[in-house]
C-alpha cells in the first residue's frame, strides 16, 4: 500500500494533535492509516498509508485546510471535570474479541455490529433504568419515532453546516417505469449493484437521523407549549469513517434521548437533576467514570473555533465518559443546553409568554453496555447483584 509524508504549512504545537487525529480520516476515504510526525514538541508532517496512489499536492492542500480552518483556530482548553465516580475497577482485556470469539457479536459490515445475549438484556435494563429516572423526576411523555427524518428537519437543525462529515442519506429510485426497466436490464447484464445505481435515484427528501431529539422539535414545530419533558429511544446513524471500532463508534446505534422544553431556569434545572440522578446510578453500580465539559464535532465551518469556544466557555455540553481500559474512555452520554437555537428555528412558543429554551440528554445504549462489560466482564457472577437479579427476572 502506498505511503506518503504530507508536510504541514508550518509546525503545529503537539497539543493540537488530538484535534488533528479526530479529522484525518474524514479528509478522504483513500486514507487507511496515519501517523503524526512529531519533533521538538511540534507536528511537522502527517504520514499516510493509502488504498491507492494519490495526488500529493491535492492531499497536502486538503490536510492543511483542515488543520488551518478547524484546528489551529481553536483555543486549547484544559479538561474540566465536573464529577468523578467513586468506582475504581480492573478492566477486561480484549472484550470485543471475546464477544466475537464466543459468537455473541458479529461485525456485520463497516460500522455495524449485530449482537445477542447478554448484551440485549443489558441494553434493555439500562434503558429501563434511565426511563425510570426520567419519569420519577418529571412528568415525561414518551414517543416512538420513525427511522427516516425529513431532510428539511436536519436543515433546520443546522446539521448540514455543522456535521456534513457524519451525514447519512436515504434515497429511492425515481418513480418511473422506464427507470425500473433500465435498472433491471443493467442489473441482468452486470449481475452486480454498483455506484451507477445512483443515477436512477432522484429523491433527497429523507435522511437517516443522527439523533432522536430532532424528531421531537419537528413534532412540536410552531406549537405553544407548557414546560415539558419528552423522551424517545430509536436508531441513530452517524458516519464515522475509519474511526469505527468495536461497539464504541458505530454508524448504526441506539440512543435514549430526553428533551427539556420551557423557560431557561426550568431547562437548566432539568438538565442538572438528570445529571445528578445519572451520577448516583453510576456510583451505585461502582462504575469507573467521570463527567466533563465537552463540545460537538463541528467540521468545515468557517466558525468552527467560535462554536467550540462558545460551547466550552458557557458549558453548554457535558459528556459522561466511562473507562474501557485504564487509559481509554468513551462517551456514553451527554447533557446539552441549546439556549434558543431550536425554539427559534422551530417556532416554539411558551404558553406563559416567557422565552422558550431547550436542552437534551442522550445515552448511547451500545456504548453504555460495552463500557459496563469492559469493567465487569462477561461472567455474570462478577456483576453487581442488582444487575444479575434484574436481568434474570426479565429473561424468565
Amino acid at each position: 500500500m502506498p505511503e506518503y509524508c504530507i508536510p504541514l504549512d508550518s509546525p503545529v504545537p503537539k497539543a493540537y494533535g488530538e484535534e488533528i487525529e479526530k479529522r484525518i480520516f474524514f479528509v478522504s476515504s483513500e486514507i487507511l492509516d496515519f501517523n503524526l510526525k512529531i519533533e521538538d514538541e511540534h507536528i511537522h508532517q502527517v504520514e499516510l498509508v493509502t488504498q491507492n496512489s494519490i495526488d500529493v499536492a491535492s492531499f497536502t492542500e486538503k490536510i492543511n485546510f483542515v488543520v488551518t480552518n478547524d484546528v489551529l483556530t481553536q483555543k486549547i482548553f484544559a479538561p474540566k471535570v465536573v464529577w468523578n465516580s467513586q468506582g475504581k475497577r480492573e478492566y477486561e482485556k480484549d472484550l470485543f474479541q471475546q464477544l466475537l470469539e464466543k459468537g455473541i457479536a458479529n461485525e456485520a459490515a463497516e460500522g455495524q455490529v449485530s449482537f445477542g445475549e447478554p448484551l440485549i438484556s443489558l441494553m434493555n435494563l439500562f434503558d429501563r433504568k434511565i426511563v425510570e429516572i426520567v419519569k420519577s423526576l418529571y412528568n415525561a411523555q414518551e414517543y416512538q419515532y420513525p427511522t427516516l427524518i425529513p431532510t428539511q428537519v436536519l436543515d433546520k437543525c443546522g446539521y448540514f453546516s455543522s456535521f456534513p462529515h457524519m451525514l447519512m442519506v436515504a434515497t429511492r429510485f425515481h418513480s418511473d417505469l422506464d427507470v425500473y426497466k433500465e435498472f433491471a436490464q443493467e442489473y441482468r447484464e452486470k449481475q452486480a449493484v454498483e455506484s451507477s445505481l445512483l443515477k436512477y435515484c432522484q429523491n433527497t427528501d429523507y435522511c437517516l437521523p443522527p439523533t432522536m431529539c430532532y424528531h421531537t422539535y419537528h413534532q412540536l414545530k410552531g406549537k405553544t407549549l407548557e414546560k415539558q419533558v419528552i423522551t424517545a429511544k430509536g436508531k441513530s446513524f452517524r458516519f464515522e469513517s475509519r474511526y469505527h471500532q468495536s461497539l464504541e463508534r458505530l454508524w448504526d446505534f441506539t440512543i435514549r434521548e430526553i428533551v427539556f422544553l420551557g423557560p431557561k431556569e426550568y431547562v437548566l434545572e432539568c438538565r442538572q437533576k438528570l445529571m445528578d440522578a445519572t451520577f448516583k446510578l453510576v456510583d451505585e453500580l461502582e462504575l469507573d467514570a467521570f463527567c466533563e465539559v465537552a463540545n460537538d464535532p463541528f467540521f468545515c465551518r468557517p466558525d468552527t473555533a467560535v462554536k467550540i469556544f462558545s460551547q466550552r466557555m458557557m458549558e453548554l455540553k457535558y459528556e459522561l465518559r466511562m473507562f474501557t481500559e485504564p487509559d481509554h474512555t468513551i462517551s456514553v452520554g451527554s447533557f446539552n443546553y441549546h439556549e434558543q437555537f431550536f425554539s427559534d428555528n422551530f417556532e416554539l412558543k411558551d404558553s406563559g409568554k416567557e422565552e422558550m429554551f431547550t436542552g437534551c440528554a442522550g445515552f448511547g445504549l451500545e456504548r453504555l453496555v460495552y463500557a459496563f462489560l469492559c469493567q465487569y466482564g462477561l461472567d455474570r457472577e462478577n456483576w453487581p447483584e442488582s444487575i444479575r437479579r434484574e436481568t434474570d427476572e426479565k429473561s424468565q
